[in-house]
């Protein structure tokens, strides 16, 4: 087995060995509700997981690796794809915005507010979830996540939806039997009174006209909504005791990326036209100096090795290790920092910005 195969094994055999945990502890929380939303969150990752892994193992090994149906597989590709925000390259800004207006929104407002005047009045379309009082994710970011055309998912039943989901535990499964018995993942340390005790319903063309970019920008609040949920889940949710979990770096690390990225690219659209409050958050965002060093070309090798699981060449391959944390690939990319440096550079940006994106969405 050469280097490049051994990098992408090891990062494969990590994930789903660590999805595997990630499905197994889920199972073990009794709250059920707690349990639901905690799974539907962790929705893109596995769809990463599972979209990634299987097209690097169908050319770089030889077992039988098992085949989703016809139903499913479509949906963990737009599942997997929804977690680039604004950098879909076949979407950009407008693209997005329009798409969740017109495949989100637009298909909650019909369910939930267009059957009668009552409900057309009177009625809710957008349910909230929080952890420590902090939005994790709505309704119509989950919707987005799952990969799962809107009107569908709306009219499936839980045992449809629980179907679906079965085929992500016996991909994991059947990859999973040449691995070791997963270990806790941060879903055990989770604490079922941080969450709300219920979501929280409201008027979704009221909520996105209060927050973020204020009354004239709506659309655009929906989508930094869903980053804000992104950002507190992934800091919130996959905190880790101390110790570098890799796949559960790779979920904060992708996360934040994807994110500054996205607010890089707003920022510098000329198309989009921001309140004066707007512009300075999102301005002192994207100029801070961890966000620049996230950004950086470095940065970017650094997640298409995370996310593909292949080496990006060129890079000095007496380098890299498989033992060491990350592959060895920190020192490389960031000649200034450790792996454990970086780990912490990187949980430290992701709750600063996390938490100015709550400040964002709070009062203008």
């Amino acid at each position: 087995m050469t280097l490049e195969e051994l990098v992408i094994q090891q990062g494969i055999d990590r994930d789903i060995e660590y999805a595997k945990g990630l499905v197994l502890d889920n199972r073990a929380i009794e709250d059920s509700g707690m349990a639901s939303i905690t799974l539907l969150c962790l929705a893109p990752y596995l769809s990463l997981y599972v979209y990634e892994s299987s097209k690097k193992l169908r050319t770089v090994d030889s077992f039988q690796i098992e085949n989703l149906s016809a139903t499913v597989e479509p949906i963990v590709a737009r599942s997997r794809h929804s977690l680039k925000l604004f950098d879909d390259n076949k979407r950009g800004i407008e693209g997005q915005l329009a798409y969740f207006r017109n495949e989100i929104l637009a298909p909650h407002g019909a369910m939930f507010r267009g059957k009668n005047l009552f409900t057309r009045l009177l009625g809710d379309d957008l349910g909230i979830f929080r952890y420590n009082n902090r939005i994790i994710g709505t309704t119509h970011s989950i919707s987005f996540n799952s990969g799962i055309d809107s009107a569908v998912l709306l009219s499936l039943d839980r045992t449809a939806i629980k179907g679906i989901y079965e085929e992500y535990g016996h991909y994991f499964g059947a990859l999973g039997t040449r691995l070791g018995v997963p270990g806790e993942t941060f879903v055990r340390r989770l604490d079922s009174q941080a969450f709300s005790p219920r979501e929280e319903d409201v008027r979704s063309g009221r909520y996105y006209r209060k927050v973020f970019d204020g009354p004239g920008n709506p659309d655009l609040n929906a989508l930094l909504t869903f980053f804000q949920g992104l950002m507190n889940f992934a800091e919130l949710i996959t905190s880790n005791s101390g110790v570098p979990e890799y796949s559960a770096f790779k979920i904060r690390f992708l996360t934040l990326y994807q994110v500054l990225t996205s607010l890089h690219m707003l920022r510098t659209d000329q198309g989009q036209t921001l309140t004066a409050r707007s512009t300075k958050i999102l301005t002192s965002l994207v100029e801070a100096a961890e966000t620049q060093l996230l950004l950086s070309r470095p940065a970017r090798s650094l997640r298409n090795t995370l996310t593909h699981y292949n080496l990006v060449q060129p890079i000095d391959s007496t380098r890299v290790d498989v033992v060491q944390p990350l592959f060895g690939l920190v020192p490389i990319y960031f000649p200034a920092h450790t792996a454990e440096s970086f780990v912490a550079l990187v949980n430290g940006h992701l709750a600063a910005v996390a938490a100015r994106l709550d400040e964002w969405s709070g009062p203008m």
